[in-house]
């Protein structure tokens, strides 16, 4: 089954972001090349981007608290698990005290660094990197592969709560949706949303067997599926929309 997301807030989108760097950076760490780890340097760099907003530190710290606030609601409800719930309590709080006790915004630290700082300036333009304008990088670029890897977890330590707190919250909410089996007719599906609840994510699940790709759009009150095909024709690929009656699971998430 092929997964597709769909957010209904901008914060939701800008964590859906970082959740994706955050998983390609984590990948690219964990090889050995040095083409790898070129790009796993960029990547921390587009992390930093969206991080410099000043406002996500305190949006993420305030959805901390939020989810606290609601599962400590909990602790005398006989349907929860209150070992678990104590033990996601407990994470919410480490993550919330690591965001806090950081000074300034995400990854700032990562500029303190000459070499870094001139690599990031050159990612700017195309090709930038090369061994004749960033000698010392290039000369790191020929180091061992655990000793770049070690450097690339150092560097990286500083981006650590951030992406702590954007798994769990991320986590926490996907785990608030209950799957459900719907049918779209003639390639387009629609439901109505109900006006008491505020629906943050949209998760949709689709065979790929059916070479469907869904067009998602919605609001508060709405939300829209069309199915889309794509073709091969003359080496390349173009989509048209789709009349074909098929089904798929749908996950609202508050």
């Amino acid at each position: 089954m092929i997964l597709y997301e769909y957010p209904f807030n901008e914060r939701v989108r800008t964590y859906l972001r970082l959740e994706q760097l955050f998983r390609r950076l984590l990948e690219l760490m964990g090889r050995e090349s040095a083409l790898d780890h070129h790009f796993a340097l960029a990547t921390m760099f587009e992390i930093v981007e969206i991080a410099s907003r000043t406002d996500l530190k305190s949006d993420v710290m305030r959805d901390l608290e939020r989810q606290k606030n609601i599962l400590d609601g909990l602790h005398d409800n006989p349907d929860i698990a209150q070992n678990m719930l104590a033990k996601i309590i407990d994470q919410l709080n480490q993550r919330y005290a690591s965001l806090h006790a950081q000074t300034g915004k995400s990854g700032q630290s990562l500029l303190d660094s000459e070499m870094l700082n001139a690599l990031r300036s050159r990612l700017e333009i195309p090709g930038g990197t090369n061994g004749f304008d960033l000698p010392a990088y290039h000369h790191w670029q020929h180091f061992p592969a655990e000793q770049r890897q070690n450097d690339l977890r150092h560097w990286g330590q500083c981006l650590k709560p951030l992406a702590d707190a954007i798994f769990l919250l991320l986590g926490l909410l996907r785990d608030t949706g209950t799957p459900q089996r719907v049918a779209a007719s003639n390639g387009q599906f629609q439901q109505s949303l109900p006006s008491s609840k505020a629906y943050q994510l949209l998760r949709l699940r689709i065979d790929p067997a059916l070479g469907l790709i869904p067009e998602i759009s919605g609001n508060r009150l709405i939300v829209s599926v069309r199915l889309q095909q794509m073709q091969l024709q003359n080496g390349h690929y173009h989509w048209q929309t789709s009349t074909v009656n098929a089904d798929f699971e749908l996950t609202l998430c508050a």
